[in-house]
């Protein structure tokens, strides 16, 4: 761990989500998850890459923030049905409770976070 990192702590990056993992990561948690299904090439979905990195940070152990590039997992993004990217999908119990396509700002998520999981962000 380099020096800045020890001092303000290391980035945490949201949770890598592909068709072998999809099931035990996303359907099993045991916390509310938000998945950011995003394809290479795509600007909004590096736009809403920042914004995935900071709600990470928001939300830790308590929403679990998973990004999922979907040419890189063909049956997951077809199990749930992405037609365009990006795509953030809401998970509660194992079950998909809400999804947005297209770029959204922070406090876009974090309302919707708050109203559809029921969880507020950390104090800064």
């Amino acid at each position: 761990m380099g020096l800045i990192s020890s001092l303000f702590g290391a980035k945490k990056m949201p949770i890598h989500v592909d068709d072998a993992n999809f099931t035990a990561e996303v359907t099993q948690s045991d916390i509310p998850v938000l998945v950011d299904v995003w394809s290479p090439g795509c600007a909004p979905c590096k736009q809403l890459e920042e914004v995935m990195l900071a709600l990470r940070q928001q939300y830790d152990g308590r929403v679990k923030i998973c990004e999922m590039n979907s040419a890189g997992a063909p049956r997951a993004a077809v199990r749930l049905k992405i037609a365009a990217t990006p795509t953030v999908v809401y998970f509660k119990g194992g079950r998909e409770v809400e999804r947005v396509t297209g770029f959204r700002s922070s406090v876009y998520h974090q309302e919707t976070i708050a109203e559809v999981f029921g969880v507020a962000k950390k104090r800064s």
